[in-house]
């Protein structure tokens, strides 16, 4: 089994989509080749995915420490986990009779038997057509008013049977116009199009776990440049 670059696993609940409120370990990968300009998870990033001096944890040894936590849930995400090999991972997990969640921009294949996949697509790195064939559900980050009709013409939301959350991104979370926005759009269409929020962020759940780490601005990351918009 191949070591993974760990970046932080805590245990907390789910804040996010169908399985909101569930107890969770989320275990959260070094790497990201995407780059969002609105990342809270920032630190996961480095020039070439990684860094050199990163913890690295057995799947094995990651999956007793899940199961330790008495979660409900497993979720993997980073980062982009999905462009790490995550079979030695999903499968000392479901060992343990622990569901694996992943939460994905789509646009790497995944490699690993998912028990729930979310999928959030992002302009930089569009879904490739099997990670939506596999999608449970979709997440869609608002930026703009003008965002969720260029998704739903960009990908086919409406033909998989997933629900699609609109969630504002978490600085425009009092953007009455990115708000209005997602509240009409629901009310207009109705499903598979649901309004969705980041609940935990209001809880600060996370942050009770010492494991957990503190979000880091992009301005702070060594090297880092704050890119465009995505």
């Amino acid at each position: 089994m191949k070591d993974l670059p760990v970046y932080e696993r805590f245990h907390s609940w789910q804040g996010e989509g169908v399985h909101m409120g569930k107890s969770a370990f989320f275990i959260r990968l070094h790497g990201c080749p995407v780059h969002c300009s609105w990342c809270d998870s920032a630190g996961t990033w480095h020039p070439e995915h990684l860094p050199e001096e990163v913890e690295r944890l057995a799947p094995d040894e990651l999956a007793e420490e899940a199961f330790s936590s008495g979660c409900e849930i497993v979720v993997i995400t980073g980062g982009e986990p999905a462009i790490h090999n995550l079979h030695d991972l999903a499968f000392q997990l479901r060992n343990r009779n622990l569901p694996v969640h992943l939460e994905t921009c789509g646009a790497y294949p995944i490699r690993g038997e998912m028990d729930w996949i979310t999928l959030s697509p992002k302009w930089n790195a569009m879904p490739i057509d099997e990670c939506l064939a596999q999608t449970d559900e979709f997440k869609l980050i608002v930026e703009n008013p003008d965002d969720v009709p260029k998704w739903s013409e960009e990908l086919p939301l409406t033909q998989t049977g997933a629900p699609v959350w609109l969630h504002p991104e978490w600085s425009k979370s009092k953007d009455q116009a990115v708000l209005g926005s997602i509240n009409q759009w629901v009310k207009d269409h109705g499903a598979p199009y649901r309004a969705g929020f980041q609940l935990h962020k209001l809880f600060e759940v996370d942050e009770e776990d010492e494991r957990s780490q503190p979000v880091r601005a992009l301005s702070h990351l060594p090297g880092q440049e704050t890119p465009g918009e995505s």
